[in-house]
């Protein structure tokens, strides 16, 4: 099924409310309960008169849970992200600001381009600040506020099948084996998802896995906020190959109980800020003056580190024989390159397909090729942005896709040109934002005003 990425993604996006629901089955059951399984068990609680979700982790856990070994590190919510949760919970944005979330409209985001300040885009969207733990447990709160939704601490060991439909999950919760039984399986897993393994067990096809090596080195710390409402609260320098560095980029952002989260990031063998004298250190020297304030704060903690070996994602979209009654979303589908901070942002708009597929009055009983379509455009659309910012660093070998040079060479000039352009700037927030779809930065009035700027630029 081939869908218009540019037609889809507006869809998505779309600033009317959804359509009314519909009940369409009697049991959802969602694997996994991180944000892409909650927000799922969201868009399925509207269709289905019981939605169960099954994790390991106790859902009234707060702070960073076992079952995210990164959830100490600095994650962002893109504005489409904030965009899509305020759709699934009205008024989330004002709660979320009551528990200490930070506002980040465009005059508090600056954004350094090896070492340059960008151009502020005046009328971009708002976005938020916060902890992946605040972030994602007033998602749970929401989701299990829902009197259709309930949680079952449990370890999923497999599916149940009956002829060409999953009708169930096998899982064992302590020490005492179950079976949830479904209209629909949502397989929520995360990167580690052993549904490929499964559909194979039961003799179905297992998608093809798609890697590309990029061995990011993380490095998160904790400092103190003596300023309640800073003038930035979220500052990001990147810095591309050409600089010669072994600091990919740096970031932090104000969060929560009067705080700082600073990150800092390098690939393959540069470990950057693994000490605490080294993070500092770092953030005093080589990066704008702003770091260097936040460096001379109390630092709170240790310094967290995590590794990235990978980007990877599951062709489900491309099986020829797909069980009916299953799917899958966030991680489970695709993880990508984290410093470019999509991943809420999909796992939101994962659910976004799903919601525009239920409404669609589909047959259950059938393969949701449907969904899988809308998924695959989203999917897409993070992979080409992440996967192609790979494919510049000096250690990633490719594979490199089809006019990968001419494309390499456009996107720099658009790149570039966000430095000083506010029409590029705009243009390029709104696609990285996953608010439009990649395919706009390549139209030729695009590609000539950012040619236009640098030219003006030098």
């Amino acid at each position: 099924m081939s869908l218009s990425p540019s037609r889809v993604f507006a869809e998505l996006n779309a600033a009317r409310p959804p359509d009314q629901p519909s009940p369409t089955m009697g049991t959802a059951v969602v694997v996994g309960g991180s944000v892409a399984g909650l927000l799922a068990a969201r868009v399925l609680s509207d269709h289905a008169d019981s939605v169960v979700i099954i994790d390991r982790d106790d859902p009234q856990v707060t702070g960073a849970r076992p079952g995210v070994p990164q959830g100490t590190q600095l994650h962002a919510l893109l504005p489409g992200g904030l965009f899509q949760l305020e759709r699934l919970f009205p008024g989330f944005r004002d709660e979320a600001l009551a528990r200490g979330a930070i506002e980040a409209p465009p005059a508090a985001r600056r954004n350094y381009l090896d070492g340059r300040l960008k151009v502020v885009v005046p009328d971009d969207a708002d976005s938020l600040a916060g902890s992946r733990p605040l972030l994602e447990g007033l998602i749970r709160q929401q989701v299990l506020r829902l009197p259709n939704v309930k949680t079952i601490t449990a370890r999923a060991t497999g599916l149940v099948f009956d002829g060409t439909a999953v009708t169930g999950v096998r899982c064992e919760g302590g020490g005492v084996p179950g079976v949830e039984r479904a209209d629909l399986v949502v397989d929520a897993m995360g990167r580690s998802s052993r549904l490929s393994d499964w559909l194979e067990q039961a003799d179905w096809d297992r998608p093809v896995t798609r890697r590309m090596t990029v061995h990011l080195n993380y490095a998160t710390a904790l400092f103190r906020r003596p300023e309640v409402t800073p003038a930035s609260t979220v500052v990001l320098a990147l810095n591309t190959p050409r600089m010669a560095m072994d600091v990919a980029g740096a970031a932090f952002f104000a969060i929560e109980d009067g705080r700082w989260m600073a990150m800092m990031a390098g690939y393959g063998n540069d470990r950057p800020g693994r000490t605490a004298a080294d993070f500092v250190r770092r953030l005093r020297e080589q990066f704008p003056p702003e770091f260097g304030e936040v460096a001379d704060q109390e630092m709170i903690g240790d310094v967290q580190t995590y590794h990235h070996a990978d980007s990877r994602r599951r062709d489900f979209h491309a099986l020829k024989r797909f069980p009916a009654g299953l799917i899958s979303v966030g991680d489970a589908v695709a993880s990508f390159n984290p410093v470019y901070g999509q991943g809420m942002t999909a796992s939101a708009l994962h659910a976004a397909c799903l919601s525009t597929y239920l409404r669609s009055g589909p047959d259950l009983r059938a393969p949701a090729r449907h969904y899988l379509a809308l998924q695959k455009v989203v999917v897409d659309a993070a992979w080409s942005l992440s996967t192609s910012a790979d494919l510049a660093l000096p250690h990633v070998d490719g594979p490199y896709p089809r006019g990968y040079r001419f494309s390499r060479w456009a996107s720099s000039q658009v790149i570039a040109a966000t430095v000083t352009d506010v029409a590029t700037a705009r243009k390029f927030n709104d696609v990285v934002s996953m608010r439009e779809h990649p395919h706009s930065l390549a139209r030729p009035g695009v590609l000539l005003g950012a040619l236009r700027a640098n030219r003006r630029a030098r």
